[in-house]
């Protein structure tokens, strides 16, 4: 399905962040995100988010390139030939980045690929329910005799919400509840497989979200991105509840109680060392991992979550802190970063379309805003040390926990600085001759 971590750093072929690079043996899916240029029919959704800025850094290299050359020509001042053809170069990049936001991208990054190879490009939406259904179903059937790790990574309740025929018009709640719906009978018809194939009492089975409902996704008066409840925020907000807090549903007949509902602090980064554990391994000793195994938890031979603490990013940045009191059973969450809502009572950025992790539209707390996720899941009530005598206690101890686990962390390359997000031709995937990116694995086998 959507692996959505790119492909290649420095060529076109070298496939670094591939999916067979960090562990699988196989993959089907996408290496980018499912946009709606993807559909060829909404409004652009990268285009719009990046055109702007593209443009901007554009005239602003333009500008900076122009100064130095007149100022080299007319001796103002010394400047070598490098810095300016440097220059000129990013900006050209800029330029052909904005350029083909406007009509490119589907053709370039809305493709499929099977292991190395692309299959189709770009891919055709109407298929890629039934075609993604019989790769993780042959994928079981070819791995039924052994142990195997399935990860189905869905390409629905995400915009632009493809939807077959089948399922369309078939739910109340519009476009978004058909998407729910399709993929509620897709995870149906995988578990179906589990059980004919006589697996069902030996796999281990884990559904959940990766976050929250996207407020900010509409069109017209229609909602495209869920619903969060009681929670405040969505996607893309590291911090609010509604951005991270996710149904998790386990089956594994014969092991896990049915029917027991756990309310207890856990994370997506507990499945790897429950994976690990599983597979009768170990975890890495030479690094702190941030998961805990769930098995405990799940089998019911302990009551409680192995979190103390845990730490939510939007991108680089450190948003907030949840703490599980565990003597007291509170759970407080501070938050140090929070973005400005467009409008400001909306509960989302509509005006931006999606929120910023840093900058103009984020507020700092200084001092933290505080609740008690135990008595407002809302967030609804911000505490004080007017209103709560243990104010000051609470977040000195969060504190002391962030400086405790900014000590775990190891300085990485940054990913999401604008050059390692600009758009660079020799790295772009493309199953033809470069710009001329077209094929389809279907129709070359006819």
């Amino acid at each position: 399905g959507k692996w959505h971590m790119g492909v290649n750093c420095k060529s076109r072929r070298d496939h670094c962040h591939h999916p067979l690079n960090h562990g699988f043996d196989y993959f089907y899916g996408m290496p980018f995100t499912l946009l709606n240029e993807c559909q060829g029919t909404d409004d652009p959704e990268l285009a719009k988010s990046l055109q702007d800025t593209y443009w901007l850094y554009t005239e602003m290299i333009i500008f900076a390139v122009l100064t130095l050359l007149i100022g080299k020509l007319t001796n103002l001042f010394s400047v070598k030939w490098k810095v300016i053809i440097c220059l000129a170069i990013c900006g050209l990049l800029y330029f052909i980045s904005w350029f083909s936001s406007y009509g490119f991208t589907r053709y370039w990054n809305c493709i499929l690929m099977r292991n190395h190879d692309i299959t189709e490009q770009p891919m055709n939406l109407e298929k890629i329910t039934s075609k993604m259904l019989k790769e993780a179903v042959s994928f079981i059937e070819r791995n039924k005799y052994k142990p195997f790790l399935l990860f189905v990574s869905l390409l629905h309740v995400h915009t632009p919400l493809v939807t077959t025929k089948k399922f369309q018009g078939r739910s109340r709640h519009g476009l978004y509840g058909d998407n729910v719906e399709e993929m509620d009978w897709m995870v149906g018809r995988l578990l179906d497989v589990i059980d004919k194939e006589g697996l069902k009492n030996t796999t281990f089975i884990y559904f959940a979200s990766d976050h929250g409902g996207s407020l900010e996704a509409h069109r017209g008066n229609a909602q495209f991105g869920g619903w969060n409840g009681i929670f405040k925020g969505g996607k893309g907000m590291g911090g609010w509840e509604g951005g991270i807090r996710v149904p998790g549903i386990v089956r594994w007949p014969g092991v896990f109680p049915a029917g027991t509902v756990i309310n207890e602090l856990t994370s997506l980064m507990d499945l790897f060392p429950t994976v690990v554990q599983l597979a009768g391994g170990a975890v890495p000793q030479d690094r702190v991992i941030d998961g805990r195994t769930l098995l405990p938890l799940l089998r019911g031979t302990e009551q409680h979550s192995r979190h103390e603490f845990m730490f939510h990013y939007c991108g680089a940045f450190l948003h907030a802190v949840r703490w599980y009191q565990k003597d007291s059973g509170t759970i407080w969450k501070a938050h140090y970063a929070t973005p400005v809502f467009q409008p400001e009572a909306s509960g989302a950025c509509f005006g931006r379309g999606i929120c910023p992790c840093f900058g103009e539209g984020v507020t700092h707390h200084d001092p933290l805003l505080l609740f008690d996720l135990s008595r407002d899941p809302s967030e609804a009530n911000p505490l004080s040390v007017a209103t709560e005598p243990l104010f000051s206690a609470v977040t000195r101890r969060i504190g002391k926990a962030v400086e405790e686990h900014r000590k775990t962390l190891t300085p990485v390359p940054e990913q999401l600085s604008p050059y390692n997000n600009i758009w660079k031709p020799w790295l772009q995937p493309c199953c033809g001759t470069f710009p001329l990116c077209w094929c389809d694995e279907e129709k070359t086998k006819a």
